[in-house]
């Protein structure tokens, strides 16, 4: 089964071939050079940007796996969540492959994508507890088989990775800050500075980062920039967000009585969310899994492999999939 996956939630245009299960090709079109100068993504941008780049993007996959279009049996597309111009972008296109070619379609969701990816290197013991946290998601599943999951929790207000970004752009260092952050991290004192960790004893399983995110924009304010030691400042934000992460990760993991972990999305690529969630679970004889760090980021090998598996277990959708902005 060759499957064309298609991911336009945000603002990469990806897309990627599988076969029976394995990755061929994974081309990514991203947009950070476009939305840089103005701090994050620009919605309108972000869609005229993927109109412009879809056709090269699924030209250059399907060279990059030695197909045609018309050799797939099957078109994967995000449908959901996002932001809904992008994601219309893509569904139009799939649908436009599957009306001229007579394909299969599926809607996979993003979120879903993102921890089933994990997958690809191998069997991951189940049910497990799925983190997945990037620029604008921060949800916790129990997956209890492929395909088979309920959320646990999400974010009340911003999402980890959104709380990095502005961060980073408080601190003058621009978009996209999680990068900038981490490294900055790596040289400083984690404990310099008090950031408050939410909801971290709430007893469910939601997250809240707007509170860390204006503490730091305090401090920022009433010593100024120049005074701080950067270094500090960002290791101690950094160890806030992983606290709470890692807290509520390994909480929901006790309570369902599960052994495993998957931390899926852009911030699993974070060196010390890493470090902390594997010293932590490992205290407790959990196991955690990552996606292959190129899988971590939007990608269309991600999509392609959810509905891969979507399409063997007897599952597509019809002509009148939708998208939606939410995760339905």
């Amino acid at each position: 089964m060759i499957v064309l996956g298609i991911e336009t939630s945000c603002d990469e245009t990806s897309a990627a071939i599988v076969k029976d299960g394995e990755i061929l090709s994974n081309i990514v079109a991203s947009q950070i050079v476009i939305h840089k100068p103005f701090g994050g993504i620009v919605p309108e941008l972000a869609s005229r940007h993927h109109v412009k780049n879809i056709s090269y993007v699924v030209d250059m996959a399907l060279r990059a796996s030695n197909f045609k279009i018309g050799d797939i049996d099957g078109v994967a597309v995000t449908n959901r969540p996002g932001l809904i111009g992008s994601l219309l972008v893509g569904l139009s296109f799939a649908k436009g492959v599957v009306a001229r070619y007579g394909k299969k379609i599926v809607g996979v969701n993003h979120l879903e994508a993102h921890f089933t990816i994990a997958f690809v290197s191998g069997a991951i013991p189940l049910p497990a507890v799925a983190l997945v946290v990037s620029g604008g998601h921060t949800t916790l599943y129990l997956v209890r088989g492929l395909l088979n999951y309920k959320k646990l929790g999400e974010t009340r207000d911003d999402a980890a990775g959104e709380a990095y970004d502005k961060v980073a752009k408080l601190l003058g260092f621009g978009y996209p800050g999680g990068v900038v952050i981490d490294n900055l991290a790596k040289k400083g004192d984690p404990s310099a500075f008090n950031f408050p960790r939410g909801m971290i004893n709430s007893g469910d399983y939601d997250f809240s980062f707007s509170g860390l995110k204006t503490a730091v924009a305090v401090v920022i304010k009433k010593k100024g920039k120049e005074a701080l030691n950067l270094n500090n400042l960002a290791a101690s934000f950094q160890e806030a967000v992983a606290d709470v992460l890692v807290s509520k990760s390994l909480k929901a993991a006790e309570d369902y009585r599960v052994r495993s972990v998957i931390v899926a999305g852009g911030v699993a690529a974070n060196s010390r969310l890493r470090e902390k969630m594997i010293g932590e679970s490992r205290l407790r004889n959990i196991k955690v899994y990552f996606p292959p760090i190129e899988y971590c980021t939007d990608n269309g090998a991600m999509v392609a492999y959810t509905g891969y598996l979507y399409f063997k277990n007897g599952r597509e959708d019809s002509f009148s999939l939708d998208a939606f902005d939410s995760d339905v």
